[in-house]
């Protein structure tokens, strides 16, 4: 599959497992599998069935339910046929009948005529929709490529950036081996879903769950942890960036300041981790993976520390003013 090309015979022999699996298989129009599924929408042809053309999504893939193939049947047992082969005329990405329905035959000669590829799910409609639609919707969106290290801590997607040879790789490896469970290495391919979601991902699913470290050399991380070790994708909640420790930087020591990073229209929050001898990289981020939790429960550390600190000040002002008053016995 090309950068900007995406047809019939890609979706099917897309690697898609449990409930992902679209269950497609083809029946008809195979000379048309290479056709280009241009948008992530769906059409139901209802209307174009009964001679309606004047806005037919024609563009869209089309799927056919009970309702649907009821309506092919009785048309075809009344003769009326013209409905069916203008529908294939047009240029369809493809047909797709769910329940395992059974095409009829001048369906599928016409469709062979119309080089339009027929395929049958076994999917009821409505959950076949649903997955199309997701799956397409993560086809078609925005992405980009990134360098770091994606990993899942206590159920936070974390980005891991920084210059090369800062000890990403190491740090990953080290939440790796205290239970956390890396998504890619080196090479990060981030969605964005709906506008507001980023999901990340390994640029290339063969060599995605593998490791350089420095020293060593490549490791499998699924052989040296186990597959508890490893997931495909995550969504990205947090980007913790590692830097060389800079003396002359003057580092957020509360957490008051509140940093992001736009990534493909969407915000997400950002902390600089300064690296040196002697700090454990590995639970600070955990601790910020933690914290960041709280802040999406509604609970803001720093910020209560900010008011408890005000009200301390308040309370002693108040009364050092009080009992550095002369007309008080």
């Amino acid at each position: 599959m090309s950068e900007n090309h995406f047809s019939v015979l890609d979706l099917i022999d897309l690697d898609l497992r449990d409930h992902n699996s679209l269950d497609l298989r083809c029946v008809a129009g195979r000379k048309g599998l290479s056709r280009e599924i241009s948008t992530p929408e769906l059409n139901r042809p209802g209307l174009a069935l009964c001679g309606f053309y004047e806005i037919f999504a024609f563009n869209r893939i089309q799927v056919f339910g009970f309702g649907e193939a009821a309506y092919i049947k009785k048309i075809i047992s009344e003769k009326k046929n013209d409905n069916i082969k203008r529908l294939l005329k047009y240029e369809i990405p493809c047909c797709v009948f769910t329940h395992n329905i059974n095409v009829e035959n001048f369906f599928i000669e016409a469709a062979e005529e119309a080089c339009c590829p027929v395929l049958v799910t076994g999917l009821a409609t409505t959950e076949f929709i649903v997955r199309l639609l997701r799956i397409l919707s993560t086809i078609f969106s925005p992405k980009v490529t990134l360098h770091g290290v994606l990993v899942e801590v206590y159920g936070l997607g974390i980005l891991i950036t920084g210059e090369s040879g800062v000890g990403k790789s190491e740090t990953a490896l080290e939440l790796i081996k205290a239970g956390h469970r890396l998504v890619a290495d080196d090479v990060v391919e981030i969605h964005c879903i709906n506008g507001n979601v980023l999901i990340g991902n390994g640029a290339n699913k063969i060599i995605g769950h593998h490791m350089e470290i420095r020293g060593i050399g490549v490791i499998n991380v699924t052989h040296l942890f186990g597959v508890s070790a490893i997931r495909d994708s995550k969504r990205i909640q947090l980007i913790t960036q590692l830097e060389e420790w800079d003396s002359s930087k003057n580092y957020d020591r509360i957490g008051k300041e509140d940093l992001f990073v736009d990534i493909l229209g969407v915000q997400i929050p950002k902390l600089e981790i300064p690296v040196k001898p002697g700090r454990n990289i590995r639970i600070v981020i955990e601790s910020a993976a933690m914290n960041e939790r709280l802040k999406n429960m509604g609970y803001n550390t720093a910020q209560e520390f900010n008011r408890n600190i005000l009200k301390w000040i308040e309370s002693e002002t108040a009364k050092s003013v009080y009992f550095g008053r002369d007309d008080i016995i």
